[in-house]
């Protein structure tokens, strides 16, 4: 026996949808600083970058719903972007001994960051 599989005449696409219709909050080189919060139950945003200051080096597309939110079931489908942003290692250990310029990416949802 054969099984016919159909070809897939086009690519799959999914629609972009913007936070609440708007551009992202913050764009590349943009000066933030991590919010210093501590929620209880499930939170993304590790203790060691809470506080911090770095440089939003990437707006990660399409924009998506808060994994904090959505882990409750409370995305209502609003979206909002994930931004990747970069924090120099000294300024999150102090006497780090490696090169100055050395840094950490890391993502970090829009509602925990703030302008400079």
């Amino acid at each position: 026996m054969t099984t016919t599989v159909p070809a897939v005449t086009k690519p799959l696409s999914f629609p972009v949808v913007k936070a609440l219709g708007q551009e992202p909050a913050f764009d590349v080189g943009d000066q933030v600083r991590i919010s210093v919060r501590f929620p209880i139950g499930h939170y993304r945003v590790p203790f060691y970058v809470r506080g911090k200051h770095g440089v939003i080096r990437m707006v990660l597309k399409p924009a998506a719903v808060n994994n904090e939110d959505e882990a409750y079931g409370r995305n209502a489908g609003i979206k909002s972007y994930y931004y990747r942003v970069s924090i120099l290692l000294a300024d999150l250990w102090p006497g780090y001994a490696g090169p100055p310029q050395d840094r950490l990416d890391i993502e970090v949802f829009e509602t925990w960051l703030e302008r400079m």
